[in-house]
């Protein structure tokens, strides 16, 4: 295992907390934490209001159920995600296997590329039924912060994307893909055959030669 692979040391080395907390993923992973936080608890703790006299809620989003409900499944897996990859991170250095360090930056790259990709489509939607609601209806700080910071959280993953495809980059260019082991290369040219000698090979002067009268013979018995 080579030093560096996908990012990160040698594996075996003892866990610095400090150095974990510095790391640009780390900091990126705890902003989009709470992010999702903000977003989903937003929601459901003030984004459903009572308009009319029934007692049936309904979205502060122009009254539009499936724009709430969107925002907090995509907050509440986005932080379900975040916990994980948080986790993976702090075990990634000692993975002492390149390909399961593979495994892990692909699976982080995708995800993060497609969470970037519903957070945008959810900010799209919200903002969308936001202008299309009376904000004197409505807790309209809640409203804004539901915007606001699902915009942000568009950004914290588009960074983690970022680093992920550079984790990604790091990896491959440190692992040559063309290498091939000498002992497994069955193209290259060996010098000799089975049982042939090389040039300018001698005889061993101990080698049993019948020819030679002068050579002591064992008795027969």
């Amino acid at each position: 295992m080579q030093s560096g692979a996908y990012g990160s040391s040698l594996a075996g080395g003892a866990f610095d907390c400090g150095s974990f907390v510095r790391q640009p993923q780390t900091i990126l992973r705890f902003l989009s934490w709470i992010f999702s936080i903000v977003v989903f608890g937003t929601i459901t703790s003030e984004g459903y209001t009572n308009t009319t006299t029934l007692k049936e809620t309904h979205c502060m989003f122009n009254d539009n159920d499936h724009a709430c409900g969107f925002g907090v499944a995509i907050g509440v897996l986005g932080f379900l995600a975040c916990v994980a990859f948080l986790i993976l991170d702090a075990h990634f250095p000692n993975i002492s296997n390149a390909n399961e360090r593979k495994y892990i930056v692909t699976a982080d790259l995708a995800f993060s590329g497609f969470w970037t990709f519903l957070w945008f489509i959810c900010f799209c939607v919200l903002a969308n039924q936001w202008s299309k609601t009376n904000p004197e209806t409505v807790i309209a700080d809640a409203g804004r912060a539901v915007l606001t910071f699902a915009f942000f959280s568009i950004i914290t993953w588009a960074l983690l994307f970022y680093f992920a495809y550079g984790r990604y980059r790091q990896g491959v260019s440190e692992f040559n893909q063309d290498y091939t082991d000498p002992a497994h290369d069955h193209t290259a040219p060996y010098p000799y055959g089975n049982n042939a000698a090389p040039a300018g090979y001698q005889q061993s002067p101990f080698s049993n030669n019948q020819g030679n009268p002068g050579e002591y013979q064992p008795p027969n018995y």
